[in-house]
């Protein structure tokens, strides 16, 4: 099942939002610098913060591409505070 992930750094009190099927395997991945260019891999204290599940991977990109397009910690601590707002996405983006 596809979803989108939160992640979070505390060293550098930051927040990584992405899409995958396998959430675990992916927050390894930014944690060992799989990712040559990637912004995560500036640190490697990744840990998940939030998960959407999604019914497809269009949906779950359409949400991932949302969320970044906010630019916004707040928004994405009131997606976990929220849950409404979740709803309201997986709606908009069925």
């Amino acid at each position: 099942m596809y979803c989108v992930y939160v992640i979070y750094s505390k060293s550098i009190d930051s927040y990584y939002v992405g899409e995958t099927i396998e959430v675990l395997e992916r927050i390894e991945q930014h944690n060992t610098g799989f990712y040559d260019s990637a912004f995560t891999k500036q640190c490697k204290d990744w840990s998940l913060y939030y998960k959407i599940d999604c019914d497809n991977r269009k949906q779950a990109r359409q949400i991932e591409s949302h969320i970044k397009k906010m630019k916004s910690k707040v928004y994405i601590q009131n997606l976990k505070k929220y849950p409404e707002i979740v709803q309201k996405l997986k709606n908009k983006y069925n």
